[in-house]
């Protein structure tokens, strides 16, 4: 489903719409609802889709949480997240299951952008889908997590925002959950014990449009860590991490949970005991802490 990254360097060169993705969608459960194929917003001539997992039965306005999927930037679409998105539906819960422009066809920080947009989309159109505006959360893996975290932390900058639609809404979270996401790119792309040498790594340099020391400072920018600091009313976070993940260290999660601990924030941090880079392993283990997390942040009235 990808564009090759060559038909982007001719600025005449038409830009392809994002086409369904390749895999099946999984059964839906007779007790959720599911939107598919919602544009949420357009990024330079990119429609931009997300699939929405409702509670069949609605009552009242619910929270939403959004769901990025990882993939290094460069993989992963709107498909990969939708088991989760039920499992969520089925437990009184919206999820959108969102995708958002790959390094192949855009540069950071489409993606980020394209994170936000989805959350405007949604608070914009909340009385549509019978959500809560007001109460709205993030879930993402790898390098979802990174930009799950990025948008915890970076309201208050505006070249994060894109002009993807729904301007004027805004794009703050109230919750996020962080699986094992870069969170100091910096520090990991010259970690030791990395596989591959910070220059030469591929998905860096598509990422960031050029080399690695060309970059450095957009790189940093790039970090959630570099925003700590500078984030008002941070919002509650919960880390995971595998202590075995062979991609990225579990010093990356230690270092953004110790960071928001020493701003006052509200953060958990859990480390999942012989765990790798996710798998089958890892998630069954993660979701009480995800649905005791959601529950506390986003339905305060669940103990």
């Amino acid at each position: 489903m990808l564009v090759a990254a060559s038909a982007y360097g001719d600025p005449s060169a038409a830009k392809p719409a994002i086409t369904k993705p390749a895999g099946a969608i999984p059964p839906v459960p007779a007790d959720v609802t599911l939107i598919q194929d919602i544009e949420y917003g357009n990024a330079g001539g990119i429609p931009l889709y997300l699939h929405l997992a409702l509670p069949k039965t609605l009552d009242k306005p619910v929270p939403v949480i959004i769901i990025v999927h990882g993939g290094g930037w460069q993989g992963g679409d709107r498909n990969s997240n939708l088991l989760g998105a039920y499992k969520f539906a089925e437990n009184g819960f919206a999820a959108a299951s969102i995708e958002y422009r790959l390094s192949q066809q855009a540069p950071f920080p489409a993606q980020i952008q394209d994170c936000k947009c989805a959350v405007r989309y949604l608070r914009a159109n909340a009385g549509k889908y019978h959500i809560d505006p007001d109460h709205i959360g993030t879930l993402g893996d790898s390098a979802g997590g990174h930009l799950v975290a990025l948008m915890g932390l970076t309201e208050n900058v505006p070249e994060f925002e894109g002009d993807g639609g729904s301007k004027g809404v805004s794009s703050r979270v109230q919750a996020v959950c962080d699986m094992f996401g870069p969170a100091d790119l910096i520090a990991w792309l010259y970690d030791p014990n990395r596989r591959t040498a910070a220059e030469q790594d591929p998905g860096m340099i598509r990422l960031f449009g050029g080399p690695v020391y060309d970059n450095l400072e957009k790189i940093h920018q790039a970090s959630p860590i570099a925003h700590v600091q500078n984030s008002n009313n941070t919002p509650p976070f919960l880390i995971l991490h595998g202590d075995k993940d062979p991609n990225v260290p579990l010093q990356q999660s230690l270092s953004l949970a110790d960071a928001l601990q020493k701003k006052g924030a509200d953060v958990t941090l859990r480390v999942q005991l012989n765990a790798g880079h996710g798998g089958a392993y890892f998630f069954p283990n993660a979701w009480p802490d995800m649905q005791a997390f959601f529950n506390r942040t986003l339905k305060p009235q669940v103990q």
